[in-house]
């Protein structure tokens, strides 16, 4: 967590990957698709010299044997999973592919963006296994 007692974990990163989030959709608006928003929030992150890993890939593994593997949307200064989704409607699968993403990495936070055609919405997502 962060120092002087907030809660908010992450504040200030959270904070400007919201405000990366805010300003794609003001540009760009809605309709696109998935991977357009997505180059779009990488080009604000390297403007403001925001550390990321783009299509951040990970094992699935069973039984100590890979098998498969899967990329999450961005990792963020190592310490924020950030996935992107285009439409007007949440899924349990989209809440559901951040759980494992949270899993896999042993991260605490992971930020969902949903580009609606009514705005972006954002919900943050902690992983409940993570103690740190």
């Amino acid at each position: 967590m962060e120092q002087g007692g907030d809660k908010v974990i992450y504040k200030k990163l959270s904070y400007q990957i919201v405000g990366v989030l805010y300003e794609v959709y003001n540009s760009l608006g809605y309709g696109y698709l998935e991977k357009y928003y997505e180059k779009a929030v990488e080009k604000c992150f390297k403007d403001a010299k925001i550390k990321y890993k783009r299509q951040a890939p990970y094992k699935i593994i069973f039984r100590n044997e890979i098998i498969g593997r899967n990329y999450m949307d961005f990792i963020v200064n190592n310490k924020i999973v950030l996935e992107l989704k285009r439409g007007d409607h949440f899924s349990k699968s989209n809440i559901e592919q951040i759980k494992n993403y949270l899993k896999v990495t042993d991260m605490k936070l992971a930020i969902l963006a949903h580009f609606t055609s009514r705005g972006v919405k954002i919900f943050r997502i902690f992983n409940p296994d993570n103690k740190q």
